[in-house]
């Protein structure tokens, strides 16, 4: 029975592996056109963030966007972080004054829908700081959520 058991959930998995297509990678092309796709909800926060920033507000960066949960997710160098309050936190500890925290640009590169209520936003950050302090720059995945009608990241991968 066990041999019949395993037998028949590996030829499900191949029967599943098989049907799966295969997907390349966009090219240029596709990326420069997929740079209008994303809602322009999301644009609008991800500059009102930027503002936020610039003039040294790490709340209001934080509450522009991010789900206020403790189940929102922060991926970074240093690990995952579960949480909004912890995450402000990480925020204010690594960024404590505006020197610190430079100017923040965000490059947003390639939406993908995942659904009517989720996205995923592949992006560029940067921050420009003074010869004192090194600039900074890498790269983001966000996944985004509508919640109560409203755009919101839920989780953030920044490197």
């Amino acid at each position: 029975m066990f041999r019949l058991n395993l037998f028949v959930g590996l030829f499900s998995v191949i029967l599943i592996m098989s049907s799966c297509e295969s997907v390349a990678p966009p090219n240029e092309a596709e990326i420069a056109d997929s740079s209008t796709t994303w809602p322009q909800e999301i644009t609008e926060r991800m500059e009102s963030q930027e503002n936020a920033w610039n003039q040294g507000d790490v709340n209001a960066f934080m509450k522009e966007a991010y789900w206020p949960s403790d189940s929102m997710l922060f991926i970074g160098k240093s690990g995952m972080t579960w949480g909004y309050d912890a995450t402000l936190n990480n925020y204010l500890k690594s960024y404590p004054n505006k020197a610190a925290m430079g100017t923040l640009e965000f490059k947003n590169k390639h939406w993908m829908s995942l659904g009517i209520r989720h996205g995923l936003l592949v992006g560029e950050w940067m921050l420009i700081r003074s010869d004192s302090l090194e600039d900074l720059a890498g790269s983001y995945s966000l996944i985004w959520e509508r919640k109560a009608g409203r755009w919101m990241i839920i989780a953030d991968h920044s490197s």
